[in-house]
């Protein structure tokens, strides 16, 4: 009886011994447990945030996983409660990354939406107005007297030889040929005076798209229907940038602006010609015009200058060779005071 009692002793001391460690290890568990879940909750706020409007398959997955159970050894000193605190550290770290990388990602869109607004402030105040348009675009104007324009630059090549066929010798044709593209419409207009003046300017049949095109164009400008003209000349660089007439249609579109009273417009599209047609025919010519164009914005002499001297350097002997263009080039830098 006496061993049977010192023995239930023994048990219940060391039941009592190892109550508390149990009892306190399980505080530990509950205690890191709670800050995971606290950890996990912010790492998804924060990818929500990096994120918008993702679905869950989109949120990063951390890298720390729970022990497998059947891969920790007996004896090993893996526990719940070390990797639980791994876990904790893991999520701490990348919680701390993502946040810094969220708040940089701010500030560069901040950075980015302030250029963007002032590129589109400096857009719009440089942009020219427009021309008055009605339901669409349609011009809508009477044709005003105008100043004879200056066009004593003008080339036999600039009003190319119509070889429209003869329609006096067969019926005219109602469809277009295989492969060929209808010339573009003109500008509408509700105006029947100046409609009538559109439909008296004939329409080129040379076979050659570009050329009809340009040739039209030509034909509108001559007439001082200026905003037609340029709808044909636009097609004409746009959709044939490598036919011989994308410098010419380029040229007389910056002189169709310039003498319907749009510099601004002018100087854009001489300044084009140069650049995207610098072997171009009409190249040289636009770069003497993107000097008057400069003169009409009332611009500095010293921006007047530079053109003039980029066009001796550039296009020297073709200037020199023209008789025409070398006088023009000569008065227009006395007019600037060109040294």
């Amino acid at each position: 009886m006496r061993n049977h009692l010192m023995t239930a002793l023994l048990l219940a001391g060391t039941m009592l011994g190892t109550a508390p460690t149990h009892a306190q290890s399980n505080g530990s568990g509950r205690a890191i447990e709670g800050r995971v879940d606290r950890l996990e909750g912010e790492m998804r706020a924060v990818q929500r945030k990096v994120f918008p409007g993702g679905s869950a398959g989109q949120y990063i997955q951390p890298d720390n996983r729970p022990a497998d159970p059947d891969a920790v050894l007996a004896g090993s000193p893996t526990s719940p409660v070390a990797d639980l605190t791994a876990r904790v550290d893991s999520l701490e770290n990348q919680l701390r990354m993502l946040t810094a990388q969220t708040e940089t990602n701010q500030h560069r869109l901040q950075g980015l939406e302030g250029r963007l607004k002032t590129l589109e402030a400096n857009a719009a105040a440089a942009a020219p107005a427009p021309a008055p348009t009605d339901d669409g675009g349609s011009f809508d104007r009477p044709v005003a007297p105008r100043a004879t324009p200056d066009r004593s630059l003008d080339r036999p090549a600039d009003r190319p030889v119509d070889r429209t066929p003869d329609r006096t010798a067969a019926a005219p044709r109602t469809t277009p040929a295989r492969g060929s593209v209808a010339p573009p419409p003109v500008v509408s207009t509700k105006d029947p005076a100046r409609a009538t003046q559109v439909a008296a300017v004939e329409r080129p049949e040379t076979g050659d798209v570009a050329e009809d095109t340009y040739l039209y164009g030509y034909r509108l400008w001559a007439a001082h229907l200026y905003p037609e003209a340029e709808a044909q000349f636009t097609t004409v660089t746009s959709k044939f940038p490598t036919h011989k007439r994308a410098s010419y249609a380029q040229n007389l579109l910056g002189r169709s602006y310039l003498e319907d009273g749009q510099p601004s417009r002018a100087s854009l599209a001489f300044y084009d010609n140069y650049k995207k047609w610098p072997d171009g025919d009409r190249a040289p010519e636009s770069l003497f015009y993107l000097a008057q164009a400069l003169v009409k914005l009332d611009k500095p002499a010293a921006q007047v200058c530079k053109v003039y001297t980029e066009l001796q350097r550039s296009y020297g002997a073709k200037v020199d060779a023209d008789a025409r263009m070398k006088a023009g080039v000569a008065k227009g830098r006395a007019a600037s005071n060109c040294s």
